[in-house]
């Protein structure tokens, strides 16, 4: 009897594990880089501090230094995990 308690004590917590990671991974920031508005060029940091020509861009993956498929706008990007829904930016 010991070992049934044991292993439905084991789904329990994994299950509970999933739920943590469910609703900490829809809440955590998506990727961001600082490009060039226009070009979509990764830029250094600094450029996207107050006064610089760079903005933030969320998402989106890397080819060749351009950046593309993610948003300038920070909520317009999918956050990743489990039950998250997708939306696209551009």
């Amino acid at each position: 009897m010991a070992t049934r308690r044991l292993r439905s004590s084991t789904v329990v917590l994994g299950g509970m594990g999933m739920l943590a990671l469910t609703i900490t991974s829809c809440g955590s920031e998506p990727d961001r880089r600082c490009v060039d508005p226009v070009s979509r060029d990764k830029l250094p940091s600094y450029e996207c501090r107050s006064g610089g020509s760079g903005s933030y861009y969320y998402g989106g993956s890397d080819k060749n230094g351009r950046y593309s498929g993610g948003s300038f706008d920070k909520s317009a990007v999918d956050r990743g995990g489990l039950g998250c829904s997708r939306t696209g930016g551009g």
